[in-house]
């Protein structure tokens, strides 16, 4: 049984030459190959994003609603970015 799948992709010019410059310059063989290590690139960035939020985004708003008292009003964030923006001028 085979295990890859033939596809045709359209790309915008700038990436159709990025992935012909890597192959020329040898860092891969293949057209194929390259987009083949974004695809790997787009699913290990979403295996992060997945596990930021099953671990630090779930337990934060565990943590929120078990103590409502930790939350910070939209009016307190606009002080504090306000205060830090006059810092820096």
């Amino acid at each position: 049984m085979r295990t890859t799948q033939q596809l045709s992709i359209t790309l915008p010019t700038d990436m159709a030459n990025a992935v012909k410059a890597k192959v020329k310059t040898g860092e891969y063989a293949t057209e194929s190959e390259v987009i083949r290590d974004g695809l790997r690139a787009l699913q290990a960035r979403d295996r992060a994003i997945e596990n930021w939020l099953h671990t630090q985004v779930s337990s934060a708003f565990d943590a929120l609603k078990a103590d409502p008292s930790r939350a910070v009003s939209a009016a307190q964030i606009r002080a504090r970015l306000g205060a830090e923006h006059a810092k820096v001028r």
